[in-house]
Parts: C-alpha cells; sequence; structure tokens
C-alpha cells in the first residue's frame, strides 16, 4: 500500500520541477544552520502558525540525527499560559544574529510589523529563508525564497512536507537519504488523505 501511494504523489508531481525544488530549499535550509549552529527560527504571519512545519521538522532532526533542525516556533501573540517551548515571540528575532536562521512562512502577504524584524535579522547577519505566496518585499530581503502556486495538486501544505522531509534526508547518506524520503513521501501521502493534524 505504501508503494502504490507514493506513486500517486509521484505521478502528480511528475513533470513539475517541485521535488527539484524542494530539495534545492532544503539543502540551503540544512546547511544554513548545520555548519554555523546558531539554530533555526520559524515564523508565520500574524494570520497563520507554520506549526505543521514545525513539528515535521522536529522529526526530521530526530531521525535525521541533525538536532539543528530543530526549529524555534516565534509566534506573534503569546499567552503566560503558553508552554516554554511555545512561549518564543517575536522579540527573538530581534536577537536574532549572524550564524542563525530565519524560516519565514508566510501564505500570505507578512505585514509590516515583520518585515521590518526579518530586515532588521538579515541586517544582524541572520540567513533569511522564505516559504510562501512569493510576496516580493519578503523575497528581497531573503537569501533565498521558493514561492509556492497555489494549485489543485499542490499548496503550501505539501510543499512543507517535501521542504522538511528533503532536509532529513540532506543529513544521510546518498542510499539511505532515498530510502527515507520514500518512506516519507509514504507518510506524506497518508497525511494528505487524512483529517487536518491537531495543533503541534
Amino acid at each position: 500500500m505504501d508503494a502504490v501511494r507514493v506513486a500517486l504523489l509521484r505521478e502528480v508531481l511528475a513533470g513539475t520541477e517541485w521535488l527539484g525544488a524542494t530539495r534545492r530549499f532544503a539543502g540551503t535550509l540544512r546547511t544554513s544552520v548545520v555548519p554555523h549552529g546558531g539554530g533555526l527560527l520559524l515564523v508565520g504571519t500574524a494570520a497563520y502558525e507554520p506549526w505543521h512545519l514545525a513539528a515535521h521538522l522536529v522529526d526530521e532532526a530526530a531521525w535525521s540525527g541533525t538536532p539543528e533542525l530543530t526549529p524555534t516556533l516565534v509566534r506573534h501573540r503569546v499567552l503566560a499560559t503558553d508552554p516554554a517551548h511555545l512561549s518564543t515571540g517575536l522579540g527573538r528575532i530581534e536577537a536574532a544574529r549572524r550564524g542563525e536562521t530565519l524560516l519565514v512562512v508566510a501564505p500570505d502577504a507578512p505585514d509590516a510589523e515583520l518585515l521590518t524584524r526579518v530586515h532588521d535579522a538579515r541586517r544582524a547577519g541572520a540567513t533569511v529563508l522564505a516559504l510562501g505566496s512569493g510576496d516580493r518585499d519578503l523575497a528581497s530581503l531573503s537569501h533565498e525564497a521558493l514561492a509556492v502556486p497555489e494549485t489543485p495538486d499542490l499548496d503550501l501544505d505539501t510543499v512543507q512536507h517535501l521542504v522538511s522531509a528533503a532536509a532529513g534526508e540532506n543529513a544521510l547518506p546518498e542510499a539511505r537519504g532515498r530510502r527515507r524520503l520514500r518512506d516519507r513521501l509514504s507518510r506524506l501521502a497518508d497525511q494528505l488523505t487524512s483529517p487536518p493534524p491537531t495543533r503541534w
């Protein structure tokens, strides 16, 4: 059954650049966090928090033996009752420095406050990556950006799965990486046909 799911996903992506594009973006993500070891900050927009990507990166960090891929989820609104791993506010972006990586996931245009903080983080030396709608202002602040068109076959959620899987794959020897990617694509096919996940 897993082989059937993988085949279906490959059929959907066949003839597109998406497997290669997500692998390249994930390679940039991984190489930006591993050599420097400064940590990965993950932030969304005021209307969208990338819970799902955060959870998948935590899994990939464990499976690939690359703890640097474990993100710090930066949130626009933090409550006093939130657990420690969900209590990092936007001020953390202001503290970003050289050697750290900031991954911005933005399905819509980010607001001016977030763009200002991203600009400041880049000026301080952080590597900025953007994944989302292809907003020009955000792309201009990013060292690398991957724009995701909304189509019946591909959306931001699917691309986040592919990026996280490829980030873990890049940390493994080639043969093992191919096998792990096949397993991850199988899980992705499962998740795409499952009910929405609960909050991370």
